[in-house]
């Protein structure tokens, strides 16, 4: 019985030794998205994946964001790391942090909401951990 015990506490120690909490290694901003726009005017979405305290997005790993609206079409649908504004420089070890737009235009008046799903890596020298954040982005159209 209490070998059973010790293997069970081994076991959970293990589990939780391999999903580490990574959260305070990066922040998403959505600085710069449209919140309020007239109608038949585009909007846009922006999602930068900021890395701190010396972690960074992976650029070797899978990045997606998959995006969908009810209430507006939407440029893209799914975008990757190769469709970031900000690209790594050839030859340089330095990871720049992921930032992307995706333009929409609503339907029609009243309100609109986007959603996004974020998949990605962030990284420091001894871990690279999978992320996933699911985002909204509210819109007034007047």
């Amino acid at each position: 019985m209490k070998h059973t015990l010790m293997l069970v506490m081994v076991v959970a120690a293990v589990a939780l030794a391999a999903d580490p909490d990574v959260t305070s290694l990066y922040e998403v901003r959505t600085e710069g998205s449209s919140t309020a726009l007239k109608a038949g005017d585009k909007g846009k979405v922006v999602i930068e994946i900021k890395a701190k305290n010396g972690a960074h997005v992976s650029d070797e790993a899978p990045l997606r964001i998959e995006l969908s609206s009810k209430d507006a079409k939407l440029d893209k649908e799914k975008v990757t790391l190769a469709d970031s504004l900000v690209k790594k420089v050839e030859g340089s070890k330095e990871y720049p942090d992921p930032k992307f737009e995706v333009g929409f235009t609503p339907a029609a008046q009243g309100k609109a909401n986007i959603e996004a799903k974020l998949t990605f890596f962030i990284c420091t020298d001894k871990i690279c951990a999978r992320q996933t954040k699911t985002l909204s982005f509210p819109v007034t159209v007047n």
